[in-house]
């Protein structure tokens, strides 16, 4: 599903929405598309948009300041690009590199991304005792972070100019 990034009034990024929620949004005339993907557009009988990438609302919304981005499942297979830390193929489960049976919670720095098969023959057990090596260490993204690797972007650059700008 495409994710559509929101900005806030002032252009500060909110969050990312689905394709869907988007439209809704511009329809109930709540937001404005600020970039759309190029010649794509939603048409009915009364209708004629073009399919949101970046929208704005039209009006600020407050939002409190966050320093740490919340942990989720879907967080961690986005941070890992969805691929195995243990082989590096394709990920569909998430991993306690400490197990939670053994005091290990769901936090940035203990869960990574992995595939069934790696998932299942590591088992109840650390890496090391699996004999099993982590091609890449967990690490906790900034709030910034979390949202441009959930609209897969890699580098600011990969974002339109006037978004890239460093605040």
């Amino acid at each position: 599903m495409r994710e559509t990034l929101v900005l806030n009034a002032s252009f500060e990024p909110l969050s990312t929405v689905s394709l869907r929620r988007a439209v809704v949004l511009v329809m109930q005339d709540k937001a404005v598309v600020e970039q759309a993907h190029p010649g794509l557009r939603i048409r009915a009988a009364e209708v004629d948009v073009p399919l949101p990438q970046v929208i704005r609302l039209r009006r600020y919304v407050r939002v409190p300041f966050r320093q740490r981005a919340p942990w989720s499942r879907r967080g961690v297979l986005v941070r890992d690009r969805h691929r195995c830390a243990y082989c590096g193929r394709r990920a569909t489960t998430v991993d306690h590199v400490q197990p939670r049976s053994r005091g290990g919670g769901d936090t940035w720095l203990n869960t990574v991304a992995a595939c069934a098969e790696d998932n299942q023959r590591k088992a109840d057990r650390t890496p090391e005792q699996a004999g099993m090596r982590l091609l890449a260490l967990p690490f906790e993204p900034t709030p910034a972070d979390a949202l441009l690797l959930a609209l897969g972007v890699r580098e600011r650059a990969g974002l339109p100019e006037w978004l890239a700008r460093p605040a």
